[in-house]
């Protein structure tokens, strides 16, 4: 129980930061919100999260200032104020010193760079916690959403494992810093995923699990470091989406809606399974919008 109250008062800590990310903040605010002295409270977020309260802020603050130096055509000196620096300099400093590049070239040309991605400790003690993959007990029915969409010919950027077939012993292998980089790229057509290859996209010693961004298929940008870009045909995906959970529940909505995968018959529409065509893909699990995969599919002819 104790373990527990020290994991939820780090994620309270987590949630401020966030819900406050363009206000000053004080360590003297993160404890009240931790429930704890000022001491207690930095040294549990350290313990848990393997950085100082502001070390982690200034790293959430210059990733989600990166976003808007990429999307937007917004002043650096702007940004820097809006996110809570001083200075335009001391912000240009930070900058380079996160990502290696400085405000000013990032925004007139963004390459790709190592975004930090924050996980909840809430979720990520869940997970990784002893007994964090068992599957769910429920018996309940869930409304499973399903659909197929066209997928074009393109690209996808992906960082290899070695023997991964899920998520958890691909972060194992590669670590869970990969998502950050592959949300920084800018011709990205949607979000990162994480992705089953068929074995004709696997190569010798490497994973069937890797995670990727697909870019159009005249992409023409950088390739970070450690990554390698491959083509995807065109082709249908039939995607499965689940009800919305809580996001401690996601393991639940995964496995549940694996379960109704198992059983779904695509013939029913008129669709065989083609698994050997294109990737199947996970998206990253957010409660609000339920747990969303997709398997290739072909239609049947005749």
């Amino acid at each position: 129980m104790e373990r527990w109250e020290t994991i939820n008062a780090v994620q309270r800590m987590q949630d401020y930061m966030e819900e406050h990310i363009y206000e000053p903040m004080t360590m003297s605010d993160l404890a009240k919100a931790a429930g704890y002295s000022q001491w207690h409270s930095a040294r549990i977020f350290k313990e848990l999260t393997g950085k100082s309260p502001f070390a982690y802020l200034r790293a959430l603050r210059l990733s989600k200032a990166a976003l808007v130096l990429r999307d937007e055509k917004t002043r650096v000196i702007d940004v820097a104020f809006d996110f809570v620096f001083d200075s335009q300099d001391g912000f240009s400093r930070a900058f380079s010193r996160q990502f290696g590049i400085s405000p000013q070239k990032y925004r007139n040309n963004p390459p790709p760079i190592p975004l930090f991605i924050p996980y909840g400790t809430r979720a990520y003690h869940l997970t990784f916690s002893e007994g964090g993959k068992v599957m769910s007990k429920k018996e309940n029915t869930q409304t499973v959403f399903v659909q197929v969409v066209e997928r074009p010919e393109r690209k996808a950027i992906i960082r290899r494992g070695i023997e991964a077939t899920d998520y958890f012993k691909y972060c194992e292998e590669v670590g869970c810093d990969v998502w950050g980089v592959l949300s920084s790229i800018k011709e990205a057509m949607y979000e990162p995923i994480g992705m089953w290859l068929p074995p004709s996209m696997i190569e010798s010693g490497t994973s069937q699990y890797v995670q990727g961004v697909e870019v159009p298929v005249d992409y023409r940008g950088e390739v970070p470091e450690g990554f390698e870009i491959i083509e995807l045909p065109a082709g249908k995906m039939m995607v499965f989406q689940g009800e919305p959970f809580d996001d401690e529940d996601f393991m639940d909505a995964i496995t549940d809606l694996w379960e109704v995968m198992k059983k779904y018959d695509p013939q029913i529409y008129g669709f065989e399974w083609a698994d050997e065509d294109n990737p199947r893909f996970q998206m990253a699990p957010m409660g609000y919008r339920g747990y969303i995969e997709a398997r290739s599919v072909r239609q049947i002819s005749g």
